[in-house]
């Protein structure tokens, strides 16, 4: 099929409450699976791209993390090591906060960052 399962979470730490959220969201989709890309643009250059997707291609990597089944395309693997994803809601709502220690600036959105080539 082209893809590893990779059962472990070094790679990426999903906290509770985030792995809580996907859980929900993807209640809705039982049967997709939890994929986390990062991709060109953003106001610094690179912005996280989440979403369910239900096919696994060739080159990814299947991630388990707290219970979620996460898909990373080969590309996105060397932004996403070592990142922290957390869930929490505030006045204004709720949002998925992105905590990368490859990260040398981040927008204030909180989704977009920028790296060192």
């Amino acid at each position: 099929m082209g893809f590893t399962i990779v059962k472990t979470n070094s790679m990426i730490h999903l906290s509770p409450t985030a792995a809580s959220e996907i859980g929900r969201l993807k209640s809705k989709q039982p049967h997709a699976l939890f994929r986390l890309a990062v991709k060109p643009g953003g106001c610094c250059g690179w912005f996280y791209d989440m979403s369910f997707d239900e096919a696994v291609k060739a080159g990814d990597r299947l991630i388990e993390l707290n219970g979620i089944k996460a898909v990373i395309d080969a590309e996105s693997l060397d932004y996403v090591n070592g990142l922290a994803l957390d869930y929490s809601e505030d006045l204004m709502g709720g949002g998925f906060r992105f905590h990368n220690p490859q990260a040398i600036a981040t927008c204030g959105c909180g989704n977009s960052f920028s790296i060192s080539q």
